[in-house]
C-alpha cells in the first residue's frame, strides 16, 4: 500500500512553472486595479487643521469614498451608491474664490431646504435644536457673528467677503437662513476654532468629493493649513517621519471608523 501511493505521487504532473511574462503580466494586473481603485472608489487624503477635532485629528490619514456623492449613478445596479446626508463628513473643493483647488473636510450640518441658526453657538434645524455629541466643548468665548448666525450677520463685516455677505441677506428668512437647491452648509466640529460655512458660504453639490470612511494611519505632527510646502520643508517633513514613525504613529487611530 505504501509503494502505491510513492507511485500515485511520482506519477501526478508537475504544475507548470511561471513564466517571466506572465509574472510581469500578473503584477501589472494588481497594479492596474490597485491604480483604479485609488482614482475612482477612495482617495488618500491627510487632516492639516484641527477644525474637526475629536472626529478627525491633525495628521490623520484617510482613505475617502469617492463613490458616495455619485449616488445612483450609472453603476448604480451594482454597488449601493447613495447621496450625501446631513451629519456625514465629507471632503469637499472649498467655494471660497480666494483658495481655489483647495480641500476641505467639514461636516454636514444642512441640505437642500433645511432652515438653520445658530443660538449661543448651538445649531437650530427647521426649527429644533440638535444634539451633537461629535462637537467639541467649546472655549467659553462669545463671538456675535459666529455663535449667533446668521442674526449676527453685522458682526461679520470684515470676517466674510461682500459676495458671500449678499447671498447670505438674500438668504435668511425671519432668523433664520434656507439653504439654497444642490447646496450644503458644512461646519467643524470644533465649532469655536473653524472656517466653515459660516465665513465661505454654501457648498455646491458638484464640489462633494466624497465621505471620508477609515483612518489607516495617524501621525502626531503640527498642522499646516493645507498650504503648499516648499520643497525644502517637504524634505524635513518626509525625515520626521523617517525617524520619528514609531514613537510618533497613533497606534490607537489605526483603522479608526470615521463618523
Amino acid at each position: 500500500m505504501l509503494f502505491k501511493k510513492n507511485q500515485d505521487k511520482q506519477q501526478k504532473p508537475e504544475r507548470p512553472k511561471e513564466t517571466l511574462p506572465e509574472s510581469i503580466a500578473g503584477i501589472a494586473s494588481v497594479l492596474v486595479v490597485g491604480l483604479f481603485i485609488l482614482t475612482f472608489v477612495v482617495q488618500h487624503f491627510e487632516i492639516p487643521s484641527s477644525s474637526m477635532e475629536r472626529t478627525l485629528l491633525i495628521g490623520d490619514h484617510v482613505f475617502v469614498d469617492r463613490l458616495t456623492p455619485l449616488d445612483k449613478g450609472k453603476m448604480g445596479w451594482l454597488l449601493p451608491y447613495r447621496g450625501i446626508h446631513r451629519g456625514d463628513t465629507a471632503v469637499f473643493l472649498t467655494p471660497n474664490p480666494t483658495e481655489q483647488g483647495m480641500y476641505l473636510v467639514k461636516r454636514i450640518i444642512g441640505v437642500s431646504g433645511d432652515r438653520l441658526r445658530l443660538h449661543d453657538g448651538v445649531v437650530y434645524l427647521n426649527g429644533v435644536r440638535q444634539t451633537e455629541p461629535y462637537v467639541v466643548i467649546r472655549r467659553g468665548d462669545h463671538d456675535e457673528y459666529r455663535d449667533e448666525f446668521p442674526t449676527g450677520l453685522s458682526y461679520g463685516i470684515g470676517q466674510i467677503s461682500p459676495e458671500w455677505a449678499a447671498t447670505l441677506q438674500a438668504s435668511i428668512r425671519g432668523e433664520e437662513v434656507v439653504i439654497p437647491p444642490d447646496h450644503y452648509f458644512a461646519m467643524g466640529d470644533n465649532r469655536d476654532n473653524s472656517l466653515d460655512s459660516r465665513y465661505w458660504g454654501f457648498v455646491p453639490k458638484e464640489n462633494i468629493i466624497g465621505r471620508p470612511l477609515v483612518v489607516f494611519w495617524s501621525f502626531n505632527v503640527p498642522g499646516d493649513n493645507g498650504e503648499p510646502k516648499p520643497i525644502g520643508d517637504r524634505v524635513a517633513a518626509f525625515v520626521n517621519v523617517t525617524v520619528h514613525f514609531f514613537s510618533l504613529t497613533r497606534w490607537n487611530r489605526i483603522f479608526h471608523l470615521v463618523h
